[in-house]
């Protein structure tokens, strides 16, 4: 006879109609755990650059859009509000890595622009990021699926969210 829970009266791995709130099927807990694992590879990898890793995902950004960007966009790019990416734009202006001015014609619009410093972490970064991907469990091919249905599952949430 199976040892019953104590809490529940359920026999121990098997909650009935509860199985849904075990820890091991909350998809929240997966995602935030891989999300955890992951960036502390990118911190050991970004450590020797200076940068951390919403520093790197900034720097990326920026690159993708030719070393300049809205600050608005950035927020857009990165889900992130304005109390999150604005002081971590200043620090990096503070080292050096991007300069912020404010649009000509409307002052409410601030533009970031990499400075040759910030462009320099380029070939840097790029070597971290192959390092991190080199330490997961995943090939090419399961990378590149697993980021198109966490994409997918984004927009999807973001558009729920927006409604």
């Amino acid at each position: 006879m199976a040892q019953k829970d104590p809490v529940t009266a359920f026999p121990i791995g098997s909650q009935g109609a509860f199985d849904e709130l075990r820890v091991d099927q909350q998809l929240c807990l997966a995602l935030q755990t891989s999300d955890s694992l992951v960036t502390r590879l990118y911190r050991e990898m970004l450590a020797p650059l200076g940068l951390t890793h919403p520093q790197y995902l900034v720097l990326i950004s920026l690159w993708q859009e030719n070393g300049r960007a809205a600050m608005g966009d950035l927020r857009r790019i990165l889900c992130m509000d304005t109390g999150a990416v604005t002081p971590l734009v200043k620090r990096m202006e503070s080292k050096g890595l991007l300069v912020r001015s404010r649009d000509d014609l409307d002052e409410r619009r601030v533009w970031v622009d990499l400075t040759p410093q910030g462009w320099a972490l380029r070939e840097k970064a790029l070597e971290a990021r192959r390092s991190v991907v080199r330490q997961l469990p995943l090939t090419d091919a399961q990378v590149a699926a697993l980021r198109s249905e966490l994409q997918a599952m984004n927009e999807a949430l973001l558009t729920a969210l927006r409604d």
